[in-house]
């Protein structure tokens, strides 16, 4: 019997949608959106009906009827904390997901996923795979240093369980059986000790804390960002941004697109090289603090993401951290696959599709 999966990510800049009948890929396709086209967007929830069109544009586009999709898988955004699996996008869900804690494009699939079950005349399944709020962290991993802030994990999940078990795989062993740390490396970054099948530390890839990455500051000198914060030339809601959209390289180089500074690193560009180089060498640092986490047995340091395509990047990461372990790249991502896999294990009854509460 043949199965539709529809499998949807909306990221910062993209909306990617696949179609796999059974464990086949029959569509695929990436939606590349502009800086300007996002400019007239003051928020992601904003962008729904624009990211909802492309999707529906793109299925009819490729021909195909979303009544005959059996289940929409989504990447899951940024809502309260949960262990990790695969989620029913329900009331509770989606009520977060208008009043998130952190407002992020990822959350736009799930609600493009259920409208589109919903307008449908057949019984579609709507569902958010290993979100991006996945919290397995040690207690103590959490402290921060003042009772009143706790550590968040907000990662990217998906991509980094699934080169790690991809990796476990290739060695012959299972994902709840290595130690790895993995590095996503994309707009915001977030690097995660994998301890035997569990995340066990992570930094807040969204607006807390890790490496600068193309878009975000990541870690800030503390007193100094307060003394930011109480200039007098910053709203709260500038400083978010700041923190979370217009930082890291953007903040240095007036650009986010990781592709145009290789072009001026490779063209000798010295100040683009410096800003390139600092964003490998806060990501090594971070390897680093959490190969202690790990207490030295690491078995495999894994980078991944859009950056993995940056040799540049890549080998100043790998000179820094070598000693630690093997490293391996697994440039871009494959999260498409793994959701259309969760898809295919809920259809067959071979996981449990949980409640979100």
């Amino acid at each position: 019997m043949q199965h539709l999966i529809l499998c949807l990510k909306t990221a910062s800049k993209t909306t990617r949608l696949s179609v796999h009948s059974n464990r086949e890929q029959i569509f695929m396709n990436t939606v590349r959106h502009s800086s300007e086209e996002l400019s007239k967007f003051r928020s992601p929830r904003e962008q729904y009906d624009f990211r909802k069109k492309i999707v529906l544009d793109e299925l009819k586009k490729a021909d195909i009827d979303v009544n005959d999709i059996a289940i929409i898988v989504c990447k899951g955004g940024v809502i309260k904390p949960m262990t990790g699996g695969i989620y029913r996008v329900n009331k509770a869900m989606l009520d977060d997901i208008l009043h998130p804690m952190a407002e992020h494009e990822s959350n736009l699939a799930a609600l493009i996923a259920e409208n589109i079950a919903r307008q449908s005349t057949q019984d579609i399944e709507a569902v958010i795979a290993d979100p991006a709020c996945v919290d397995e962290m040690d207690e103590v991993a959490k402290l921060s240093g003042l009772p009143e802030i706790t550590r968040r994990s907000i990662m990217h999940t998906l991509s980094q369980r699934t080169v790690a078990s991809d990796y476990a795989k290739a060695m012959g062993k299972s994902y709840d059986s290595v130690n790895v740390i993995v590095a996503h490396l994309g707009s915001g970054i977030s690097v995660g000790a994998h301890c035997k099948g569990q995340i066990i530390d992570v930094n807040n890839g969204l607006n807390g804390d890790g490496p600068m990455s193309p878009a975000r500051t990541g870690s800030l000198p503390v007193g100094q960002l307060i003394d930011l914060c109480y200039s007098g030339k910053y709203s709260r809601e500038d400083m978010l941004f700041k923190i979370y959209r217009d930082g890291g390289m953007k903040a240095y180089l007036g650009t986010s697109d990781s592709v145009a500074v290789e072009k001026r690193v490779l063209a000798g560009d010295k100040e683009a090289e410096l800003i390139y180089k600092g964003i490998a060498y806060q990501v090594a640092k971070e390897i680093g603090a959490l190969s202690t986490v790990l207490m030295g047995e690491v078995e495999g340091i894994l980078i991944t993401g859009g950056l993995a395509h940056s040799h540049f990047i890549v080998s100043e990461i790998m000179k820094r951290v070598k000693h630690l372990g093997n490293v391996t790249t697994y440039p871009g991502d494959n999260e498409m696959h793994a959701l259309a896999l969760n898809g295919y294990m809920v259809l067959l009854g071979e996981t449990k599709v949980k409640e979100y509460a």
